[in-house]
């Protein structure tokens, strides 16, 4: 089964995100865009890996330090559009935990560099640029960080949490 590790936000934040989504239809961009239900925020990707529980057991002993989350501004990767999220502390600390705690147990874990960010659209068609007008920043403090599942469904990506690490 395909595991990540994620924040998602709460819907304040679904509400600004998806709003920002609107804007970007309206502004021309065409595209993938991603269902509310599954926006969020990207702290780990595993990938296939069969046996969840041990991804659980690990997760538990790691101790997660608060985050505010706020978005902030919008981001290209060639023709996929995000949401930015405003530099925290706690934020990158907990990604290095988790990664750190991923890679003593022997969990593997796609190692690119951790830029946080919302994929707001997939395979877009713009010619004008990433839009610089910026969505009303919308923050919140985050409780929990969520072992998410993966599935392929008839529309596209079924996202189901596996378990959840409260933020203490």
């Amino acid at each position: 089964m395909r595991l990540f590790l994620a924040i998602i936000p709460n819907n304040g934040i679904k509400d600004e995100l998806c709003f920002a989504e609107k804007r970007l239809q309206l502004q021309g961009v065409k595209g993938k865009y991603t269902p509310r239900e599954n926006l969020h925020l990207t702290l780990a990707f595993i990938g296939e890996y069969s046996d969840p529980d041990h991804v659980s057991e690990v997760l538990r002993d790691v101790p997660f330090e608060p985050v505010r989350l706020v978005i902030d501004g919008f981001g290209c990767f060639g023709d996929t559009f995000w949401i930015g999220v405003k530099d925290d502390t706690g934020l990158k600390s907990n990604v290095k935990r988790i990664r750190k705690a991923l890679s003593d147990n022997g969990i593997p874990f796609d190692r690119k560099k951790f830029l946080p960010h919302i994929t707001l659209a997939r395979n877009i068609e713009y010619s004008k640029g990433i839009p610089t007008d910026t969505p009303f920043p919308a923050g919140m403090d985050v409780e929990y960080i969520s072992l998410m599942r993966s599935d392929r469904g008839k529309s596209g990506m079924i996202y189901t949490i596996v378990d959840e690490f409260q933020i203490s």
